[in-house]
């Protein structure tokens, strides 16, 4: 089965340049996809300095829906939004005060590839942290999902002049242009091998996807064969155990209803999806959490999600208040999300 590379570098344009991150990208260009990858053949994605986090998280999404084994190589910095504390992936057009909306949130990574089966996908970064995320990554380690092998260094803040370079990826990527891949727990150490004098100073990433029998892999199996009701089916009866066990508001029960809400967008049910949306966001919310947590949000921007990938009209006429409603309460990332949804929904109603 082909393979899907997803190559993204990215860095602030100016003064808040931490890291050349865009400078890896022609020696990763220059590896065959197939090396890069692990398959005999594969697609390959490039993003450099991309400057909309909606468009990187729309190429995220398609590569995380590919079916075959999917390699992302990611370099650039690191900042924690000023409301939340939430590691971001900088982009071209970030600063210090804007992260929030002009950075790609790390957890939306770990968030669209969680569905993916176990051994399916690797990760490799190479980040360039600021003294304050630095200092929350000591404490907070960076959360990349269960789904993913992970591999890379997290590099402190440099004390010298000038930008530093992504030289953990540049030393992955002049392995790789040997026209061989090997086993990614050798290709992470020979990296490391060869950045010796800096690794003493890094946070080290090595992680590997859960066992097999995770529950989620059987369910993520199901997807990919296509048996969309029995993956459905074995999400449902764990999400009523953790109803049972743990209450509908828990974390458990919560994290059972939206892998039920993704089974439905795979199975391209998308009224179902929003609907599983909707009610995720609306426990959360009762349960006193914040309009801007980031569970919350996810919750609003993937119902707005599928409630625009809805064709009968009818239906999205139906889901439509709803979702106004929440958006009057959570008006997410994206500037006018509130406006788009009461445009769409009058076109709605006067076309009906």
């Amino acid at each position: 089965m082909p393979g899907t590379v997803l190559l993204l570098a990215a860095s602030p344009l100016g003064r808040g340049r931490l890291v050349d991150a865009a400078g890896v990208l022609p020696v990763l260009a220059a590896v065959a996809p197939a090396v890069l990858s692990g398959t005999d053949t594969a697609n390959v994605v490039e993003l450099a300095d991309p400057l909309e986090p909606q468009a990187v998280l729309t190429r995220l999404r398609a590569a995380a829906a590919a079916p075959g084994p999917l390699t992302v190589y990611i370099a650039g910095q690191l900042h924690l939004d000023r409301r939340q504390h939430q590691p971001h992936l900088a982009l071209a057009r970030t600063t210090p005060a804007t992260v929030r909306y002009t950075a790609l949130p790390w957890h939306w990574i770990r968030e669209e590839l969680r569905l993916r089966s176990a051994g399916s996908t690797a990760l490799f970064v190479d980040l360039h942290a600021d003294a304050e995320t630095w200092q929350h990554l000591a404490q907070r380690p960076l959360d990349s999902g269960r789904t993913s092998a992970v591999y890379g260094r997290i590099a402190p803040p440099s004390g010298r002049r000038g930008m530093a370079e992504p030289s953990y990826m540049k030393a992955v990527a002049t392995l790789l242009r040997s026209g061989h891949r090997p086993p990614l727990d050798q290709l992470h150490q020979q990296a490391l091998a060869r950045i010796a004098d800096e690794a003493p100073t890094n946070i080290l990433l090595t992680a590997r996807p859960r066992p097999a029998g995770d529950p989620h892999a059987a369910i993520s199996a199901a997807v990919q064969a296509g048996r969309h009701a029995d993956a459905d089916a074995l999400a449902a009866q764990h999400e009523q155990g953790a109803v049972r066990a743990y209450g509908p508001a828990s974390d458990e029960a919560l994290h059972w209803a939206e892998v039920r809400a993704d089974l439905a967008m795979f199975a391209g049910d998308s009224v179902r999806s929003c609907r599983a949306w909707l009610s995720v966001a609306g426990v959360r919310l009762a349960a006193g959490q914040a309009v801007d947590a980031p569970a919350v949000e996810a919750a609003a921007d993937r119902a707005h999600h599928q409630w625009g990938s809805i064709k009968d009209a009818a239906r999205a006429r139906e889901l439509g208040p709803a979702l106004a409603e929440l958006r009057l309460r959570v008006p997410g990332r994206r500037q006018g999300a509130l406006e788009n949804v009461q445009r769409h929904l009058r076109q709605l109603q006067s076309a009906g």
